[in-house]
């Protein structure tokens, strides 16, 4: 019986900030339509000021809520993470290049935000930590899968994922609204939200995330990974 799919998205939903989640998945190896979503200029000249400097954090976006694409319901919560076989899946259907390359600079043990993305209420819900680093999506070579891609062969993958394992829900769910009131606050101090990905580069499912210089910002005490971050 198939689990859940985890949605990780490009192009198709949208959060009130702009569209960006993440795609669900069919199996339990270890995000967005067949549609390749191309970068943005904007996304592309922000993203080449990192340079290599990229973060230990993340934030990865999936649709907690039914949805369905080419006749597969691509939900995938937080709580579908936990409910899976030793709470893992794999983190599959991206399909924007920029992403990708953010899967394929993850490492084994670091920790990422579980951001519910294209619903009601969007925000962060719980944290996860990478337990599998980037191998071949095995999505973009099924022909019944939403993220199916024709142009990408076996012998030279275009797409990638990584497995993660639940970590744990957050005590209080941290929502879109309150992290743009920080993120316009900071804009108009310098603070250390003020480029945060999330607002800058809204089309992308999975984001990095730097550690903040002052910790905590945003009166969430239980966050293990500061919330006083911005993109590079």
């Amino acid at each position: 019986m198939p689990r859940p799919r985890k949605r990780l998205h490009g192009t198709a939903g949208q959060d009130k900030e702009g569209p960006a989640g993440k795609r669900a998945k069919a199996k339990n190896p270890g995000e967005a339509p067949a549609t390749v979503e191309k970068s943005s200029p904007g996304e592309t000249s922000a993203l080449k000021k990192c340079g290599n400097n990229v973060s230990s954090y993340w934030l990865m976006k999936s649709e907690p809520e039914s949805r369905l694409e080419k006749g597969v319901d691509v939900k995938f919560s937080i709580e579908d993470l936990q409910a899976q076989p030793k709470q893992t899946t794999c983190w599959d259907g991206v399909r924007n290049y920029q992403a990708r390359n953010f899967l394929r600079a993850m490492k084994l043990g670091q920790e990422a935000f579980f951001y519910h993305s294209n619903c009601k209420e969007p925000g962060i819900a719980g944290l996860v930590k990478i337990v599998k680093e980037a191998y071949p999506d095995h999505t973009q070579f099924e022909k019944s899968n939403p993220h199916y891609d024709p142009s990408s062969k076996k012998d030279n993958p275009k797409w990638s994922m990584v497995d993660v394992q639940f970590v744990r829900t957050m005590k209080r769910f941290i929502p879109l609204a309150e992290l743009r009131t920080h993120h316009q606050a900071h804009k108009a101090t310098g603070g250390p939200l003020q480029n945060m990905a999330l607002f800058t580069l809204q089309r992308l499912s999975v984001q990095p995330l730097t550690r903040g210089k002052t910790g905590p910002v945003l009166g969430h005490p239980h966050a293990r990974v500061a919330l006083a971050t911005h993109l590079c």
